[in-house]
């Protein structure tokens, strides 16, 4: 017998700035607010779906998760990248079609390689 799967419910980015990265998830359309646990620090939270995201601040104690990846399905890939890159994120690869629908991975503002998927209509023009 085996366990049922488990589901992805929590990711915590560390950034040496919360309020500048906040703005890039802003920009993508995620809602935060400012939250602490007892005595520890004030980061922001936010949640999607029963996924929640959290920025904390990067201290000396605290390894950097630049080099995590992270990926978001959102709803129109173009306009997400041209948002983002208005406020400075850098592209990596451009919006295209792809086998998993519309895809773009970007940089955000502290470096985490961040990857934007739209999924494609099938045959009869319906996002599934």
């Amino acid at each position: 017998m085996y366990a049922p799967p488990p589901h992805l419910n929590l990711v915590v980015l560390r950034s040496p700035d919360i309020e500048h990265a906040a703005v890039f998830y802003r920009q993508m359309g995620l809602l935060f607010s400012r939250h602490a646990h007892g005595t520890g620090p004030e980061h922001y939270t936010s949640e999607v779906s029963g996924l929640v995201f959290e920025i904390y601040p990067l201290t000396p104690t605290c390894q950097p998760t630049t080099s995590t990846r992270i990926g978001f399905r959102v709803d129109s890939v173009d306009e997400v990248v041209g948002l983002l890159v208005e406020i400075g994120a850098q592209v990596l690869t451009p919006p295209a079609d792809s086998e998993w629908g519309r895809r773009a991975v970007v940089k955000d503002l502290d470096g985490h390689v961040v990857e934007l998927v739209a999924q494609a209509p099938d045959e009869s023009g319906k996002v599934v």
